[in-house]
């Protein structure tokens, strides 16, 4: 039986704002549905303008005192963060599964996942190096450092609830900045949760701010239109994140957009055909595909199509679909009936347009939002499938044969996030790699997500990177002085 260890009493569901928890201003309220069984998990406050004000009061408050701070205290509360995460991540693990949906496992690598974040940055924060020069020509010094920018907006998606908020806040803190947090109202309790862990790693009040809200686009607009906003920080949509920076456009700031992609999967003649399938279940099935880095299109060569679709197949059948919160259960719910939906449309339109079901595609009774790990072959180019990001168990084959051919078709997107490349010649395998107008490769690897390199894209898959020493340096401005002595 799925346990019970979060029960009502021990829920965060009021705002978080200046270190205290409190009602929306004008007392509206959302529900958190668990997709395992669409039942209520909590009744969450929503903010409105009046709470986004207070939130800003809060942040600029808490500004100067954080970012006079020297790197090493900045750097010891991140690293206490990180140890109460990580002691407890089974605890929320056990959260994310309720409100997302995802299996223990993937639930526990998110945690882990994204308690590394606190651990890297709080290495990070030491290391914002500056520069000085001597002027070629005029024989000034020139003196270079890195301050913090001030108070970031960050939006967080619900496909991974710890993690794309501890990306975004380690980093924040690292740099001496306060910021202001909008989760996705579908998963909004484990950032909630993660309140009280700051609080005693030794964040002080007013850094740190969450507003969940029902009303997202005029709350963040009214934010990004606040003068003391200097950062927005998106991960989420294109289509959203190109209306962030239109907003961002009116006061000139410093926008990390980390959007939408439809990530190419192409495996060679002369891959390793294990090697090639354990890594395509990485790219496919991690959050059962509700990932910006799910491979969408898989291009499989022609000599070894046949005998990589029976092993991948196998593999996806061969995961269990259920609760998350059950023992044993791989593949858990889509996080709702809108998404759900949506991937059985991408399914039949497929097989409309000719291309064949080697295993699952047909969703199970209610309730809950589930969908079985899908593989189709001889998915035509006009499938939606092939065009849009599926965020789904649904792996989409084709083939080919000539390698100029499939970098084509494989950069035939507005999108650039991520793409996977699989063969056994390092040669060409890293020429490809080269060719590829995406901003992160996995080569001969299905998973690209790691705190200390710099996550992001090219194309319509977003601005400035998060992560790595880069992922700092979103949260703070250069500073040139000239001088001579």
């Amino acid at each position: 039986m799925p346990d019970t260890v979060w029960t009502d009493d021990r829920l965060m569901t009021d705002l978080y704002i200046g270190g205290a928890w409190r009602g929306g201003a004008e007392g509206q309220r959302f529900d958190v549905v668990n997709p395992a069984d669409e039942t209520v998990i909590a009744s969450v406050a929503s903010a409105e303008i009046a709470d986004a004000d207070a939130a800003l009061d809060a942040a600029q408050a808490a500004f100067a005192d954080w970012a006079g701070r020297t790197p090493r205290d900045r750097s010891e509360v991140l690293r206490r963060a990180w140890e109460l995460m990580t002691s407890r991540q089974t605890e929320f693990a056990r959260l994310i599964t309720l409100e997302n949906g995802k299996a223990k496992a993937d639930a526990m690598g998110e945690a882990g996942y994204a308690a590394e974040f606190f651990r890297w940055f709080a290495e990070e924060a030491v290391r914002a190096d500056g520069m000085i020069t001597h002027a070629p020509a005029s024989g000034a010094r020139i003196i270079v450092q890195h301050k913090p920018a001030g108070i970031a907006v960050l939006v967080t998606p619900w496909n991974y609830p710890a993690a794309m908020g501890t990306r975004k806040i380690a980093p924040a803190l690292a740099a001496g900045c306060p910021v202001i947090i909008k989760p996705a109202s579908e998963t909004p309790l484990t950032m909630l949760a993660l309140m009280p862990l700051l609080e005693e790693a030794g964040v002080p009040k007013g850094l740190v701010n969450v507003l969940p809200s029902r009303r997202t686009g005029a709350l963040v607009d009214h934010l990004l239109h606040d003068p003391r906003v200097r950062v927005v920080s998106f991960t989420g949509s294109t289509g959203v994140g190109r209306k962030l920076l239109h907003a961002a456009a009116d006061r000139v700031l410093k926008p990390a957009m980390e959007l939408g992609g439809n990530a190419p999967l192409i495996v060679f003649d002369d891959a390793e055909l294990d090697v090639a399938v354990r890594g395509a279940m990485q790219a496919k099935m991690r959050n059962l595909g509700e990932a910006c880095t799910a491979a969408n299109r898989f291009y499989v060569h022609e000599k070894i199509h046949d005998a990589f679709v029976e092993k991948f197949a196998a593999a996806m059948s061969a995961l269990k679909l259920g609760d998350g919160r059950d023992d044993g259960v791989d593949v858990g719910p889509l996080v709702n009936a809108a998404t759900r939906d949506k991937v059985a449309g991408f399914v039949a339109d497929a097989l409309d347009k000719g291309a064949r079901l080697i295993c699952g595609g047909t969703a199970p009774d209610g309730p809950g939002y589930y969908y079985p790990p899908t593989v189709l072959a001889d998915v035509p180019e006009t499938a939606d499938c092939v065009a849009d990001e599926i965020f789904g168990p649904v792996a989409a084959i084709q083939t080919f044969t000539d390698t100029d051919d499939v970098i084509r078709r494989a950069n035939d997107t507005e999108y650039g996030l991520v793409a996977y490349v699989f063969s056994g010649d390092m040669k060409r395998g890293m020429q490809v790699c080269e060719r590829l107008d995406y901003g992160m490769v996995g080569f001969n690897r299905g998973l690209v997500s790691d705190p200390a390199a710099p996550f992001g894209g090219t194309k319509q898959s977003g601005l400035g990177r998060e992560g790595g020493h880069e992922g700092m340096h979103e949260f703070m401005e250069t500073q040139y002085i000239s001088a001579e002595w």
